[in-house]
C-alpha cells in the first residue's frame, strides 16, 4: 500500500476543493437543492468514493492532517452557544416549554429504538446510538463530534464516523420528504381551520416574523468580524479548559464541546446583562457554518467506505424504524399536545424537518406548508429557537446518560 501525507495546508486546500466540488455538482442536480443536502456532505462522499476506488484499486492511499479538525468541531458548538439569548425565548411563551418537552421525548425514544434494533440484531450498540438521536436529531454536526468519541478508547468502534454520515444524511433526505405529506394529512383528517380559508382571518393583523419576511440586514465589516472572532477564541479556550479540568479532578464526563458550548452561552448572556457587548448573529452564524462545512468537509472525505458493508443492513433497519417512528410521534404527540389546530400541524412537519435531519431542513417543511395555506407565526417563533440551541445542548445530555447504561460500560 503506497501513502501519501499531506500537511495541514495541502489538507486545508482539499477540504476547500471538497466544498467546492459539492457546490458544483448541487447546482446540476436538482435532487439535492430540492432537499437541502449540505454541500460539505456531497462533496465528502464524492471524495470519499474516489479513494475507495483508489483504495481498493490501485493501493494508494492519503493521510491527511487532522490539526485543523477539532478547532472547527469546537468552533460550530461554541457560535451555537453563543446564539443563545435568554431574553429572546420569552417569545415563545408557553409553547416553547411545550415544544420542548416533546422534543426531549423523541430524544429518549429515538436511542431506546435505535439500541433495541441493534442489540436484537447482534451488532455494536454504539451503532444503534448513532442511528438514534445523534444523528436522526443531531444532525451531521453532532454525529461527526460523538464518532470522534467512539472511534477512541473506551469505545473503540472504528466505523463510527462511516455510520454517523451515512445517518445523518438519510435522516436529512427522509425528514424533508416526510414533514409536508404529514402537515397534509393532519390538516385533512382533522380539517383544520388555516389563514388562507376565507372564514379564517384570526392572524391576519399579526406582522410576519423571521423566516416569514427577512428585514434589511447589518453589514459584515472587519472591526466586527474581529470581535465575534475574538468571543470564539475564548470560548474556546475556557471550555476546553474547563474540560481538561474536569476530566483530570473528577469522574464526571461530557464532550469538550458541551462545554465549549456552555461558556458560549454564558458569555453572550453575562455580557448582554453587564450591557457590554451584544453578540452579532448573523456573524456568529457564519464563522460557525464555515467552521462546520469545512470539519464536514474532514471527516467525509477521511471515512473509509469500505467498512460500512457489514453493516449495511442493520443500519437500514434502525433508519427505517425511526422514520416509521418520526411520523407516528408527530401525529399522535406533537400534533396533540401543540393543540391539535394548524398551528401544531406546522409544529408537526417542523418536528419531522429536525427530528430526522436539521433545523434548516424544519424551516423548508413549514415553509412549504404555509406557502400552500398560510402564516403560522408561533411555528417560526418556537422552532427556530428550539432547533438552534436547546436541541444540541439537550442532546448531549441525553446521549451522555445513556452511555453510563451497563451494556456500554
Amino acid at each position: 500500500m503506497q501513502t501519501i501525507s499531506f500537511n495541514i495546508y495541502a489538507t486545508l486546500v482539499t477540504m476547500v476543493v471538497v466544498l467546492l466540488l459539492g457546490r458544483l455538482i448541487i447546482k446540476k442536480v436538482k435532487f439535492l437543492r430540492d432537499y437541502d443536502i449540505p454541500e460539505p456532505v456531497v462533496g465528502g462522499v464524492v471524495a470519499a468514493v474516489i479513494a475507495l476506488v483508489f483504495y481498493q484499486f490501485f493501493h494508494f492511499e492519503v493521510k491527511f492532517d487532522s490539526s485543523l479538525k477539532d478547532p472547527l468541531m469546537l468552533a460550530f458548538f461554541t457560535s451555537i452557544g453563543l446564539s443563545a439569548d435568554f431574553t429572546s425565548l420569552r417569545k415563545g411563551g408557553k409553547m416553547l416549554a411545550i415544544f420542548l418537552v416533546i422534543v426531549v421525548g423523541l430524544l429518549f425514544l429515538q436511542n431506546i429504538i435505535g439500541i433495541t434494533v441493534a442489540e436484537a440484531m447482534g451488532v455494536n450498540p454504539l451503532m444503534g446510538m448513532l442511528g438514534g438521536s445523534i444523528t436522526m436529531s443531531g444532525g451531521h454536526g453532532t454525529g461527526a463530534a460523538w464518532a470522534e468519541l467512539f472511534k477512541a478508547p473506551p469505545y473503540n468502534f472504528s466505523p463510527a464516523m462511516e455510520v454517523a454520515m451515512a445517518c445523518a444524511t438519510f435522516g436529512l433526505i427522509s425528514g424533508g420528504l416526510i414533514g409536508g405529506p404529514v402537515a397534509r394529512f393532519l390538516i385533512r383528517r382533522y380539517k383544520l381551520k388555516t389563514p388562507n380559508d376565507q372564514e379564517s382571518g384570526a392572524n391576519d393583523d399579526l406582522p410576519p416574523v423571521g423566516f416569514e419576511s427577512p428585514k434589511k440586514e447589518r453589514l459584515i465589516t472587519a472591526s466586527s468580524f474581529v470581535e465575534s472572532l475574538a468571543l470564539i477564541a475564548v470560548a474556546l479556550l475556557l471550555g476546553t479548559s474547563i474540560s481538561d479540568w474536569v476530566k483530570n479532578y473528577s469522574n464526571f464526563t461530557l464532550p469538550t464541546f458541551v462545554w465549549c458550548l456552555f461558556v458560549g452561552v454564558i458569555l453572550r448572556n453575562v455580557l448582554a446583562a453587564l450591557n457590554i457587548h451584544r453578540v452579532f448573529d448573523r456573524e456568529v452564524a457564519v464563522l460557525g457554518n464555515v467552521s462546520l462545512s469545512l470539519f464536514l468537509a474532514f471527516a467525509l472525505m477521511t471515512i473509509n467506505l469500505w467498512e460500512l458493508v457489514a453493516l449495511a443492513l442493520p443500519m437500514v433497519v434502525i433508519l427505517a424504524a425511526q422514520v416509521v417512528v418520526m411520523v407516528l410521534y408527530a401525529i399522535f404527540v406533537t400534533f396533540r399536545f401543540c393543540g391539535k389546530d394548524y398551528d401544531a400541524a406546522v409544529f408537526a412537519a417542523g418536528h419531522c424537518g429536525f427530528g430526522l435531519g436539521a433545523t434548516p431542513t424544519a424551516m423548508v417543511n413549514m415553509q412549504t406548508v404555509t406557502n400552500h395555506y398560510g402564516y403560522s407565526h408561533v411555528a417560526f417563533i418556537v422552532v427556530p429557537l428550539v432547533g438552534a440551541f436547546f436541541i444540541d445542548l439537550v442532546n448531549a445530555l441525553v446521549i451522555n446518560g445513556f452511555l453510563y447504561l451497563p451494556l456500554f460500560s
